[in-house]
């Protein structure tokens, strides 16, 4: 069995914990559904659009996981 991880801001992991518990449920099980989910639709399991766009490279990783997680947060919209 292998492990994934990833590195999120503390502030969204804690929504996280709080959302995954008042679904009764843990974060790690809510990872789990995700993959399961993930492979069975053969990728994701909602629409995900794309977007044409110009991106210039982020000058710090803070500054980049700015974006993606605002990005994240209008595509679940």
């Amino acid at each position: 069995m292998k492990q994934a991880a990833t590195r999120v801001e503390d502030n969204e992991y804690d929504l996280f914990q709080k959302t995954a518990a008042s679904l009764g449920t843990t974060t790690s099980d809510v990872l789990r559904m995700f993959i399961y989910a993930f492979n069975d639709h053969h990728g994701f399991p909602y629409a995900v659009q794309s977007r044409r766009m110009q991106v210039e490279a982020f000058e710090t990783e803070e500054a980049a996981t700015e974006f993606a997680t605002s990005l994240a947060r209008e595509v679940m919209l």
